[in-house]
């Protein structure tokens, strides 16, 4: 009887054996992603080897490495040094309206990098904002602080909800033990504050530092001469697309730095409590005398973050307004929801079976799929388009420029962002439930689909709301390989705003502002439930 029982007990997670077609989408995402980067490893090495001695050498990758590295740790210096005070002030002082200021704090992500350097461009020239209503003729912003400021004012909430979730979730009590042993303020900041948020800063710092090394749209317009943009001049002006091919590898190797380093940095690491009890209650500091100086801060943060772009955006509206080009502006629309609408749905059924496989059936395997994954995340986007641009030149060219294409790039790119939600929603959903039903009677996959797939809802549904709104703003991949004529909202901004022609660009750029804002109020409010 005891063995009977005992062969009837279902096996750990650990020792099941996944079905077959589990494997086929980690196999499929295997396969799509490495091809077109084996491919381009093989196009930047047909050249002879004196050639490639001199792509490789040549002093240009070193300046181009330099102003890369340089404006990657500007961003990243800058975002920390708006989003450290913010944070704090929201989660631990009395700092008036503190949803407010939240909200304030995260609505810059509805503001792509591009628009954000559409509006510091709009402040000057001859035909400028500042010329234009005050008479006052500066220089347009461009190069390295231009690029600093569009990049900064639009990554630094990657950085503040990070830090800001972590400090609603550390335990008062160790700041108060800190102080009890004689720790002043300073102390108890660098002893026992800094140290807890760094998994934090440093989730925070490798968003941004990706973000940096693969932006395209900000760093073209202002013209700063980094990895991302010589790929682009070099590509589109047909120059060398050799050398295009190592700028693009250059640029990945680059982009894995952070994703390791943040790896190994965190790895012996802890940071959770160790006592009994549950963690104190959490009690703001009154800012008294410098609730003036806070107010300051938070006012020119969002002046310049919010501010700024809406400002410029409702100024060039008002010099044309855009009635006449709603047409165009709702084709554009269209075009961008035709890509990121399937690219959201093929994201997210390509995500549910390799995080199931990771939950329900943790080994090497899955581990390796989901990494796998993440590193599909971590690809400079600019990098992974011209992979599919070579790729596709050679080996399928029916596809070069057509919109299946554009839509693998997507998913190849935000899949790691569909995975989240979706692992979370399996975590939670008890494996017995799919036990019961296949004690029943039923095969796997309608075990799955009665019991467990309702229960994803919300995270699938998050997941597409994700990868959609994402898509819709996306750049540097729509530019190279949207299909002749497929000009999306993204593509429609960078070409007007690269020419000068603000005026025109305004529509496009409100309509991607305000689509985006949808996002960041449903992020707030989905907060709020949780």
């Amino acid at each position: 009887m005891t063995d009977a029982l005992s062969a009837a007990r279902p096996l750990p997670a650990e020792h099941d054996r996944p079905p077959w077609y589990l494997l086929v989408a980690p196999a499929a995402v295997a396969v799509v992603m490495l091809v077109p980067l084996v491919y381009l490893v093989v196009r930047a090495t047909e050249a002879d080897a004196a050639t490639l001695a001199s792509l490789v050498l040549r002093r240009r990758n070193l300046e181009l490495l330099g102003n890369t590295l340089l404006l990657t740790g500007g961003v990243v210096g800058a975002t920390t040094l708006i989003a450290l005070p913010l944070a704090w002030l929201v989660v631990r002082t009395d700092v008036p309206a503190a949803r407010v200021v939240t909200f304030l704090g995260v609505l810059p992500l509805s503001v792509p990098g591009y628009v954000m350097a559409f509006a510091l461009l709009s402040l000057g020239g001859n035909h400028g904002f500042l010329a234009g209503v005050f008479g006052i003729v500066v220089a347009r912003p461009s190069g390295y602080w231009g690029a600093l400021a569009a990049l900064t004012l639009y990554c630094f909430p990657y950085v503040f909800l990070n830090v800001r979730a972590a400090l609603a979730g550390m335990d008062p009590s160790l700041e108060e033990s800190a102080r009890s042993m004689g720790y002043g303020h300073g102390g108890v900041l660098y002893r026992v504050i800094l140290p807890h948020l760094a998994p934090a800063l440093f989730s925070g710092w490798l968003i941004v530092a990706i973000y940096v090394l693969g932006d395209f749209g900000a760093i073209a317009l202002m013209r700063y001469e980094v990895f991302s943009y010589a790929i682009y001049t070099q590509y589109s002006g047909a120059f060398d697309r050799t050398y295009a091919a190592w700028l693009s590898l250059m640029l990945l190797a680059l982009a894995m730095v952070p994703v390791l380093l943040e790896g190994r940095l965190l790895r012996s690491a802890k940071y959770a409590r160790t006592g009994t009890g549950v963690a104190r209650s959490l009690r703001r500091i009154r800012l008294r005398a410098w609730k003036i100086p806070a107010l300051v801060f938070i006012a020119l943060i969002a002046a310049g973050a919010i501010g700024l772009p809406f400002g410029m955006l409702a100024y060039w509206l008002s010099l044309r307004p855009p009635w006449g080009e709603l047409g165009r502006v709702g084709q554009a629309f269209l075009a961008s929801a035709g890509a990121a609408a399937p690219a959201a749905i093929c994201t997210v059924l390509v995500a549910i079976p390799i995080a199931y496989l990771r939950v329900r059936h943790p080994s090497p395997l899955s581990r390796t799929a989901e990494r796998l994954v993440y590193v599909g995340y971590a690809l400079p986007p600019l990098s992974l388009a011209l992979a599919m641009v070579f790729f596709s030149l050679r080996l399928l060219r029916p596809l070069y420029q057509s919109l299946p294409l554009l839509i693998v790039a997507y998913v190849i790119s935000f899949l790691a962002l569909a995975i989240g939600p979706i692992r979370s929603a399996l975590l939670q959903a008890p494996r017995r439930l799919e036990e019961a039903a296949r004690s029943l009677g039923l095969s796997p996959l309608p075990a799955f689909a009665r019991t467990v797939l309702p229960l994803l809802r919300r995270g699938v549904l998050a997941s597409v709301g994700l990868v959609f709104v994402i898509a819709m703003k996306e750049l540097p991949i729509a530019f190279l390989l949207a299909p002749t004529g497929y000009v999306t909202l993204s593509v429609a901004v960078f070409s007007r705003t690269s020419e000068a022609m603000h005026v025109e660009a305004a529509p496009y750029a409100a309509a991607i502002v305000l689509f985006s804002s949808l996002f960041v109020g449903l992020l707030l409010r989905h907060e709020g439930k949780e």
